[in-house]
């Protein structure tokens, strides 16, 4: 779509204002409206000015004047403005020099997909994300000097079966029962239905809906596969438009993936394969019906995972939920259908065209454009020097014993540990110019002062069961 044509869009659905959107650093849209008399052809040369000091993880005071340049191609019709309101992603520009932004998460997106390109390799990443999410009905938190707590319910709370509801009809999904669940017990398929519709609107194609493994509304709704940039847009739109029609529906949503104690956590099970000439890559006679490619891109992924992770599984919470003896994907190792394997090889279907890797340890609080960068590249520096994935974990790890799940790596157990292994391996990022170091440099410091050294600093409230009366 060209500017013009972004016009004469906005004149067929009588659309009066404009929504310009951007990503910040950490994952999170950022909008501003305008009228759209406003804005002539120009304004896609030209863009529009804002304070950079005021977004997560970018500029400072000194230097805060910052251009969002909306990108026409990305124009839809905004689904919950109630004027006709048409909604465009910017990319990042400096106002001086007039060149992209490098702490862009989106400008990174591109620079990777141009960076496989110049490789050789290939010239298409696809991914296919499968993100999870709880749907409450009420949640209570706060943080201060004296008091320290959260409190969160939903109708379909397993803790919910004893309430008085006038009447309470019972189907409450049991801890860990969640999975598949035909109505009544999954009260929420005509929500996720309602989802659905709202994302094929905006033209995301969904493959499947369903209820997930956890009490309390957790759900999964799944995009079908595409290229790298692309899904990092529909998953900006997949959780804007998830959290607003549980809003109108007087519900919320929350991509935190450990919300609730001793059940299943949300993870974004990652599928990826690499493409050229419209050819897939990845299939061949190796282990799983691989190719010697997707091996070795297996290998980069693993040797990096720590790093990786630090991007993927951004959060503090995000180790409540990849913890061992459970099905979280915790051993960096690869395997068929074993599903605490960090990567697995879905075996559904005999076609390359299916054939794929799983990386199940990301979770949706990742910002998917760098996130997905991040294990692109990690796929790229194990191709291009061979890396092999070691041997697979095709055992059940629940019958292991604790000597012989020592001889598996393990993924890192806390945001810090994460970090830290950024800090010590971030040279494969780099290659091409992707990620730059000052961005790098950015996430670290960001993480630690921002997030590891607030909850640092508070007491938790499990401490005073623990420690009040010692």
């Amino acid at each position: 779509m060209t500017p013009k044509d972004f016009f004469a869009f906005a004149k067929e659905h009588n659309a009066k204002m404009v929504d310009l959107k951007f990503v910040d650093l950490l994952g999170t849209w950022q909008h501003c409206s305008y009228p759209i008399d406003t804005w002539d052809e120009e304004t896609f040369e030209e863009g529009l000015g804002f304070d950079g000091s005021s977004i997560r993880g970018w500029q400072e005071i000194h230097c805060s004047d910052m251009l969002a340049m909306p990108d026409p191609s990305t124009a839809k019709i905004d689904p919950f403005f109630k004027e006709p309101t048409v909604s465009v992603i910017a990319d990042i520009a400096d106002p001086v020099t007039k060149k992209e932004y490098p702490k862009d998460p989106r400008h990174v997106a591109k620079k990777g997909v141009a960076f496989l390109k110049q490789t050789g390799i290939a010239d298409t990443c696809f991914i296919g994300p499968e993100p999870e999410f709880f749907i409450f009905d009420e949640v209570r938190y706060e943080q201060n000097q004296h008091t320290g707590f959260y409190k969160i319910d939903s109708v379909e709370g397993a803790w919910n079966t004893a309430r008085f509801e006038e009447p309470n009809l019972g189907y409450k999904p049991s801890f860990k029962g969640g999975y598949f669940p035909v109505s009544p017990t999954d009260t929420y398929h005509d929500l996720r239905g309602e989802m659905v519709a709202e994302l094929q609107k905006v033209g995301i194609v969904v493959e499947a809906h369903h209820h997930e493994v956890a009490t309390a509304g957790q759900s999964e709704i799944d995009m079908k596969y595409a290229d790298l940039v692309s899904m990092g847009d529909q998953f900006m739109w997949y959780k804007y438009i998830i959290k607003n029609v549980a809003r109108r529906n007087g519900k919320t949503v929350t991509f935190m993936p450990k919300p609730v104690f001793e059940d299943n956590g949300s993870g974004m099970h990652s599928h990826f394969s690499l493409w050229k000439g419209g050819k897939p890559l990845f299939a061949g006679s190796g282990y799983a019906g691989l190719s010697d490619m997707a091996l070795h891109a297996i290998g980069g992924i693993l040797k990096h995972a720590p790093a990786i992770l630090a991007f993927a599984a951004p959060t503090t919470n995000s180790y409540r939920r990849l913890v061992p003896g459970f099905e979280a994907p915790v051993n960096l190792v690869m395997s068929a259908r074993n599903r605490s394997a960090a990567v697995r090889i879905p075996m559904y279907s005999d076609s390359p065209k299916a054939k794929r890797i799983e990386f199940r340890c990301p979770d949706p609080t990742a910002n998917g454009y760098l996130a997905w960068t991040a294990i692109l590249q990690a796929a790229i520096d194990g191709i291009h020097n061979k890396i092999d994935p070691g041997k697979p974990l095709d055992v059940n790890i629940y019958e292991m014993s604790a000597d012989e799940l020592a001889k598996y790596p393990k993924t890192p157990g806390s945001l810090e540990e994460a970090i830290n292994a950024l800090e010590n391996d971030y040279q494969f990022l780099l290659a091409g110019d992707v990620f730059t170091e000052d961005l790098v440099g950015q996430w670290i410091k960001w993480k630690r002062e921002n997030e590891l050294n607030e909850l640092a600093f508070r007491p938790h409230p499990h401490e005073f069961a623990l420690y009040y009366d010692c």
